[in-house]
């Protein structure tokens, strides 16, 4: 049985389902190939969508136990049932792999199931396990995503030793827990289960946590997240692990001293790696650099009718980031010429504090050479902050000494994650800190404190 399309998409992750979406609204006539039982990939089913239904679950719990008496509510005997946590993550998953269904349905996306391997430029062979689907295109968009790295010698079992997908569905709250990485996958999972209960430590090979922040940002979480109890061994390297039934051992060196831990679980959070395997790429002549697929400033790989996305190629592994490229390839073969600007693509952590950031951080314009301004605003000087509770971090810009533009924002601080698309916007649209500070923002409100830092920075000399 053979099929022909204009375009076929290979994975329907959040780059994936969204280059699909929008070719098929443009008029092309586009499948979508998806291996796992659900739509969505990892983002929906086994990431962003169900590790922030958890923590927003923990987050719940932990206000009720630790800070609704100030409010003057009493909610002394508060308890957590994990079990209906799990199912409401569970429910918040299924819906919206169902809402990628209908918005295929909708559209007029083909969904086929199965396991997609070229055998020419133009032709995919898709298997399902029971049968084998011919399907030709014109192009095909490589949006297969990625998976979690392992330590050779700590391999996961989903069960002691896990993954971020097996950290989301553990059967019971550990009471000790390892995290082996301090980056946004590691500090996340860690903030979960100490709000739960765990006790936590983590082991990072750098002497700092979650490299792309800015350095303002990652001192000021790293204080926030040992305050509320979370161990730290920075500098520190996993070196041998033993695992039994029902707990793992592991030796760490840090500064040439040996220290072992112990623990019910151990989550291994050092990278994800592309998911390139498989698919017949270097047979085709893909080129590809360390599993990366190489692309143009088109995401054309080297074979003409073959582009690559998201997780696949260069740059940070995010979900908006797939998603803004898989629209992109979509207006690129309707004829369109869009832009993606990495500058305005924003990086969340979603601890508590929350942690944003976009465009360049301090370090970074430094070292392009740039003269800079900076300005900064405390979250405790905040009217909204101060009604709400939650006053621990501040928001930094960075703009150029020369045309007050935008180039950076940064915050930790309470609901940050929607407070930096006010910077996403103005880099994008070439703001300047004068003109942000100008602003009649609602008061009072969070976003404030945005416009406090953008006041400052138009004043330093």
């Amino acid at each position: 049985m053979r099929m022909t399309y204009d375009v076929v998409v290979i994975g329907s992750g959040p780059g994936g389902y969204v280059a699909a979406v929008r070719a098929a609204q443009l008029g092309l006539k586009t499948a979508c190939v998806e291996k796992e039982k659900t739509l969505g990939g990892t983002c929906l089913n086994v990431g962003c969508i169900p590790s922030k239904t958890l923590l927003y679950s923990s987050e719940q719990y932990h206000w009720a136990k630790e800070d609704s008496a100030v409010c003057g509510i009493n909610c002394s005997d508060v308890s957590f049932d994990f079990k209906t946590m799990m199912e409401r993550k569970e429910s918040v998953v299924q819906g919206l792999v169902n809402g990628i269904g209908g918005l295929f349905k909708q559209n007029g996306v083909t969904h086929i199931s199965g396991t997609a391997r070229f055998s020419s430029s133009n032709r995919i062979e898709v298997t399902d396990g029971t049968k084998v689907q011919s399907i030709e295109a014109r192009s095909f968009i490589l949006a297969t995503g990625s998976e979690p790295i392992a330590l050779p010698f700590l391999p996961f079992d989903e069960r002691i030793v896990v993954s971020s997908t097996g950290a989301l569905s553990l059967k019971k709250v550990p009471k000790k827990m390892i995290v082996v990485g301090a980056g946004v996958i590691g500090v996340e999972l860690a903030s979960l289960y100490k709000r739960l209960g765990s006790e936590v430590t983590i082991v990072e090979m750098l002497p700092y946590i979650c490299p792309p922040m800015d350095d303002a940002v990652r001192k000021n979480l790293l204080q926030v997240l040992k305050k509320q109890g979370i161990t730290f061994l920075l500098s520190a390297k996993v070196t041998q692990a033993k695992v039994t039934s029902n707990s793992a051992s592991i030796t760490v060196e840090q500064e040439g001293k040996t220290v072992q831990l112990d623990a019910d679980v151990v989550l291994v959070a050092i990278g994800r790696r592309p998911y390139s395997q498989g698919l017949g790429l270097q047979e085709l002549g893909v080129k590809m650099e360390k599993g990366l697929v190489t692309v143009d400033g088109n995401f054309r790989t080297s074979v003409p009718n073959l582009y690559a996305i998201g997780d696949l190629i260069e740059g940070p592994m995010l979900a908006h980031k797939a998603s803004e490229e898989g629209y992109a390839v979509a207006e690129i073969l309707a004829g369109n010429r869009p832009h993606v600007n990495y500058l305005a693509i924003p990086n969340v952590i979603y601890t508590h504090p929350e942690v944003a950031s976009v465009g360049l951080t301090e370090e970074e314009a430094r070292k392009a050479g740039l003269e800079i301004v900076i300005g900064s605003a405390m979250f405790r000087g905040n009217a909204r902050a101060r009604c709400n509770g939650y006053t621990e971090g501040f928001v930094k810009v960075i703009g150029l000494k020369e045309t007050g533009h935008l180039i950076g924002m940064h915050m930790v601080g309470p609901q940050v994650s929607e407070m930096i698309n006010i910077g996403v916007v103005a880099i994008g649209q070439k703001t300047t800190l004068s003109e942000i500070a100008s602003a009649p923002i609602g008061h009072p409100t969070l976003s404030e404190t945005i416009k406090e830092a953008c006041a400052k920075g138009t004043l330093s000399p």
